[in-house]
């Protein structure tokens, strides 16, 4: 991470290296926050963030869910990070914006503890690297179940919750994969350990509910609507591992992982081995929106 001259925090922009916290922060000891993951892109008409009022929105949802006070409205959240991108005159970039509670409290109970909210930008490449979204990944599924909808609120991004992420993602890289495929308590496919996850058997493309332990992904809802547009038929349903195996293609979707194929799970290639047809389209379809270079749905970028 390169990083960058200034942080929006509570209000005001703060130098990089003076955005800190106390060591007693609330959501330091005991994951007490929520975060989005949203990207800007250079567009002929200038920088744009990829549907970044819906973002904004969904940290809204997921503060409601957690009961973390919000005491930003989403417009403000919205204009606060594209200032974060002009006052470090990035061009492209990545957006964090992570909201979480401070000090005023040190038991479970978060109550009289303070609340910040920071939005911090950077240039960040492709997440699961270049070779990866040109020739696919290798992915294997995961011994740590996805955190299920008894115990946790999967479809929230609270900071806590992706300690389960962070164990199948450096297990799988340990053992030699790209990235990690997890299952729910049933056994059957949740998503990746950041990212959502779609399937194509016999010209059908296939993704998990979020009832799965899917994240409803503001990239899955994205190349959903793209895919149908063009006229694929695409089905929610519950995946298993066995199905993976007999698939044709298999592509991860996210704001950070983009749109990148899949091309061996548990060392069986999936397909031919390659990246299918229908996998390289919602590559095009998806950059091409996001970039500018074409424009269904204009509504989707937000310009800077």
């Amino acid at each position: 991470m390169n990083p960058t001259e200034l942080i929006w925090m509570d209000g005001e922009m703060v130098p990089w290296d003076e955005a800190t916290v106390h060591v007693l922060t609330h959501g330091l000891h005991y994951g007490t926050g929520a975060f989005e993951g949203i990207r800007a892109y250079e567009t002929p008409n200038g920088t744009a963030v990829f549907r970044l009022t819906d973002h904004m929105d969904r940290l809204r949802r997921s503060c409601k869910a957690l009961g973390i006070p919000m005491s930003y409205e989403v417009r403000e959240l919205v204009e606060a990070a594209k200032d974060v991108i002009r006052v470090n005159d990035l061009r492209s970039c990545y957006v964090r914006p992570v909201t979480f509670f401070g000090t005023g409290s040190m038991g479970l109970n978060p109550a009289g503890a303070n609340v910040h909210m920071v939005i911090a930008s950077w240039e960040w490449g492709a997440y699961l690297g270049e070779e990866g979204v040109r020739n696919g990944i290798r992915v294997a599924v995961s011994s740590w179940r996805r955190i299920s909808q008894q115990a946790f609120m999967p479809d929230a991004k609270g900071t806590g919750g992706y300690m389960n992420s962070v164990l199948a993602k450096t297990a799988a890289i340990r053992a030699g994969y790209d990235e990690a495929l997890m299952l729910n308590d049933d056994g059957l496919i949740a998503e990746g350990s950041g990212e959502n996850l779609f399937m194509v058997r016999k010209g059908i493309v296939h993704t998990p509910p979020t009832s799965a332990g899917a994240l409803d992904g503001i990239t899955r809802d994205t190349v959903y609507q793209l895919l149908v547009e063009e006229g694929h038929e695409i089905r929610e349903t519950q995946i298993t591992r066995t199905d993976l195996y007999y698939a044709d293609e298999v592509f991860f979707t996210g704001t950070a992982a983009e749109v990148t194929p899949v091309r061996e799970i548990d060392d069986r290639e999936v397909g031919d081995g390659k990246p299918g047809a229908v996998t390289r389209r919602a590559q095009e379809l998806y950059m091409g929106t996001v970039k500018g270079e074409i424009a269904p749905h204009p509504e989707w970028l937000e310009y800077v």
